[in-house]
């Protein structure tokens, strides 16, 4: 019955404040072996899958229909592979597969181990602004993202990034319009669509980065490819389609 529950069995909505995206590339064949069967990498130029941590503002995150002072506000950290899938339907799904999950509030972690599959932990996140540069690190989590926000087009894409402009990085920006999970033991695919009114992500300048977990997932052997922000956007994620494969 737990396992059930862990369908995302309701539709949630929530406001993001802001949400960060640092997209890292990896070859291809260091993440195949990460993905489940039957999803599959989405690659670029046939060489490149991608893993990204994403660091999301949410205010007022709650069940959909709920009235807004309701909700809880989190600071989510999540880690995902860019992948595919093919439903039963023969449509192309582009999608994100949940690595793990990072939260700053308990509350978040135990319902949301409840009602997903994301592996949520909880950690301390300390964030300082110092004029236009924002630090978000975590000794527990073993991460530090410090970034700048200034006009896009004095914007360059990191030094090592295999995307030849920013139009190419925003393909794995994220989010994309679906979120997958797998449960191997009953063969079945748990498929969440996110909504969003509007969403235009903008280039930012990536000062300092650094993930243990990504480093330890790609034996310290990936690249920084992107980073993009979006602010003051409404979101609701769907409930859950299974589907046997």
């Amino acid at each position: 019955m737990f396992k059930k529950l862990q369908s995302h069995p309701f539709p949630v909505e929530a406001f993001f404040n802001k949400s960060v995206v640092v997209t890292c590339a990896v070859e291809k064949s260091m993440l195949e072996k990460l993905i489940p069967a039957p999803l599959q990498l989405d690659t670029f130029q046939n060489h490149w899958g991608f893993v990204a941590m994403a660091l999301v503002e949410t205010k007022h995150l709650r069940p959909k229909g709920f009235p807004a002072f309701l909700g809880n506000d989190f600071t989510l950290i999540g880690y995902r592979i860019f992948v595919r899938y093919t439903n039963k339907k023969g449509k192309n799904l582009r999608g994100l597969f949940i690595l793990k999950s990072e939260t700053d509030k308990r509350k978040m972690e135990f319902l949301g181990n409840i009602f997903t599959n994301y592996k949520y932990e909880t950690i301390y996140i300390q964030n300082t602004t110092r004029q236009n540069s924002i630090l978000f690190q975590s000794k527990l989590g073993g991460f530090k993202i410090q970034y700048h926000e200034e006009d896009a087009s004095n914007i360059v894409l990191p030094s090592n990034s295999p995307f030849a402009d920013w139009k190419e990085a925003r393909r794995f920006a994220g989010p994309l319009p679906f979120t997958f999970s797998v449960d191997d033991v009953n063969r079945e695919v748990i498929i969440v669509e996110g909504k969003r009114s509007f969403w235009e992500p903008k280039p930012i300048k990536i000062q300092d980065f650094s993930s243990e977990y990504i480093n330890q997932l790609t034996k310290n052997q990936f690249q920084l490819a992107s980073g993009f922000i979006v602010k003051d956007i409404p979101y609701e994620w769907k409930a859950g389609k299974i589907e046997a494969y």
